[in-house]
């Protein structure tokens, strides 16, 4: 194939992607959008001659902080910016603080006192960052101050006009911070919140739809022309719930910035993020009993055909119940609804692994169905769990939809 033939694939294969990526996700282009806006706001402090001689050449930073603080959610976005402003006051305030504190010692020893001043701020602040709930919320500005506190400190024993110098730098911030906020927030606006809670639906309907097919799959191969196309059947869902095992980091983050955010939507100011991720560490117990299950699909059973027969009902039985169960949890969390009717399912389901106990209680030197019936019996549990640990009444629902997760445990 000729060169050129060859540079013209690779970039129509580049332009293919990038046409994917905006499909998949069309806020993505929009996002891109909104930066460029921010960007170009905060320039007319250069262009335009009167907020230049406010700001000075300071306002290079209202830049900066739109290219750093600017993110893809409106709830990460306003934690960096809520982070780097408040760090940038407290770190200024201190900065000056140290600085006069120093000058008090004399020529001599000013610049002794305040290195030890910086010593013992930078170490405290930077031990700080071990503390989990500071790293999980405050990381960003707790590394903003120690910056901020040491071009202050350090720049005040050069530097004259030092509270020129931190409220310029502080103004800037604000005016690049201010901006991302009101565009992160009023235009077009990603909420961190709506991303976590369809999130967690989403995953709860993909583990209800493995259980689901995984019933209809537990069937008896009579000939091997079956079991291959039964087989090939499996691999439309059985991949589906793989991705449920890996968001536990991305559950965490949405739940994090979601905590920043203001009401919206269906979501209230002060709305129960945590419980989400109870939710979540339930929900990934399923799929990892679900991916025990699954390594049991192409297992070919040497068990005789009469104990197929004698598992083959239960064994549905409890993967089309469990997935109903699930559904309806999923439709209970997306609707705010109290989930009554997947008590009916789970009964079901327990009733259906007590017939399979029974069933295969003289049956276990056949180590690949007694494991799988072992793990469906542990599976069980986890959406009886998932529905126990919800203390709130029908009532609650029906008075107060907003505050019913908030009474959970």
């Amino acid at each position: 194939m000729p060169s050129y033939l060859k540079v013209r694939a690779h970039v129509v294969d580049f332009v293919n992607k990038i046409k994917k990526l905006g499909k998949d996700d069309p806020r993505r282009i929009m996002h891109s959008f909104k930066v460029a806006l921010a960007i170009t706001l905060v320039s007319m402090v250069y262009y335009l001659r009167p907020l230049y001689k406010g700001i000075g050449d300071t306002g290079i930073w209202a830049i900066m902080t739109v290219v750093v603080v600017f993110e893809y959610t409106a709830g990460a976005t306003l934690s960096k910016v809520m982070n780097r402003g408040l760090a940038t006051f407290l770190a200024g305030v201190l900065g000056i603080g140290a600085k006069y504190l120093a000058s008090l010692f004399g020529p001599k020893a000013e610049p002794i006192v305040l290195g030890c001043l910086v010593f013992l701020l930078v170490a405290s602040a930077t031990f700080s960052r071990f503390i989990p709930h500071i790293k999980r919320r405050y990381d960003y500005g707790v590394l903003i101050f120690i910056l901020t506190f040491s071009l202050v400190a350090v720049s005040g024993y050069r530097v004259d006009k030092i509270i020129a110098l931190a409220h310029q730098r502080l103004l800037t911030i604000i005016l690049g911070g201010a901006t991302c906020i009101i565009i992160s927030i009023c235009v077009c606006p990603v909420w961190a919140g709506a991303d976590l809670h369809s999130l967690t639906v989403s995953n709860l309907e993909k583990l209800a739809s493995f259980l689901e097919g995984f019933g209809d799959v537990f069937e008896l191969p009579s000939e091997v022309d079956n079991t291959n196309r039964s087989a090939e059947r499996d691999r439309s869902f059985l991949t589906a719930y793989q991705s449920v095992l890996n968001s536990k980091s991305t559950e965490e983050s949405l739940a994090n910035f979601a905590w920043w955010e203001p009401g919206h939507g269906k979501f209230p100011f002060g709305h129960p993020w945590k419980q989400y991720l109870k939710i979540g560490v339930l929900t990934r117990q399923c799929a990892y009993h679900i991916e025990a299950l699954n390594g049991y699909l192409d297992v070919k059973y040497k068990a005789s055909s009469e104990f197929r027969i004698r598992v083959q009902e239960p064994c549905t039985k409890i993967s089309f119940e469990a997935g109903k169960a699930l559904k309806e949890l999923a439709s209970s969390v997306n609707l705010f609804t109290y989930p009554s009717s997947s008590a009916k399912h789970i009964q079901t389901c327990k009733n259906a692994v007590e017939e399979l106990r029974h069933t295969t209680c003289f049956w276990f030197e056949i180590q690949p169905v007694a494991a799988w019936s072992y793990g469906m019996r542990s599976f069980e549990e986890t959406p009886y769990r998932m529905s126990f640990r919800s203390r709130v009444t029908e009532a609650d629902f029906a008075c107060r939809p907003d505050i019913a997760y908030q009474n959970r445990p």
